[in-house]
Formats: structure tokens, C-alpha cells, sequence
């Protein structure tokens, strides 16, 4: 059986948690796809997860702003303009 790329991850996960293989392999594949996602995508969910829960564009824009900078590999600093562009077109 061809050895996965997240192998070595896996099995780090079972030793240190309780999560069968199955369930660590579903963990690692969901945190994949988290920081697989594109730039507009991530902006246009968030935005829509935000203004679902209340928060009016200039409090999420800042809020956006902020949670861009803590990604893993976090883009270029975007203007409100810039990231109102990719949710509004």
C-alpha cells in the first residue's frame, strides 16, 4: 500500500490523541482543505459568516483585516477597497 503524504502526521496524531486512523486522517484532510482556500473565497465566507451574525461591513472589514494577518501564510496587507472588491465584485 503506496505510503500517504500526511502518513507520518497520522500517525503522530493516534500516539498523542484519542483519534482512530480514520478520525485523525479526517482531521488533517478538513485542515487541508481550511488553508487550501482560495483568498476571495476565504473573504467572500467570512463576510457571509459575519454579516449573518449581526456585524455591520465596517466592523467585518476590520475584523477581515485582522484575521488575514494571523494566517498561516497570510497575503499582502488589503485595503478595506481591496477586500470590499472581492466580496462585492
Amino acid at each position: 500500500m503506496p505510503a500517504g503524504p500526511y502518513d507520518d502526521l497520522i500517525a503522530h496524531l493516534i500516539r498523542s490523541t484519542p483519534l482512530s486512523t480514520g478520525e485523525a486522517a479526517r482531521v488533517i484532510a478538513e485542515v487541508v482543505g481550511y488553508f487550501s482556500e482560495q483568498l476571495p473565497d476565504f473573504v467572500r465566507r467570512r463576510h457571509a459568516e459575519m454579516k449573518h451574525r449581526g456585524l455591520t461591513n465596517e466592523q467585518i472589514f476590520t475584523a477581515l483585516g485582522a484575521e488575514l494577518a494571523t494566517r498561516r501564510v497570510a497575503p499582502p496587507p488589503l485595503s478595506e477597497r481591496q477586500l470590499r472588491r472581492m466580496v462585492y465584485g
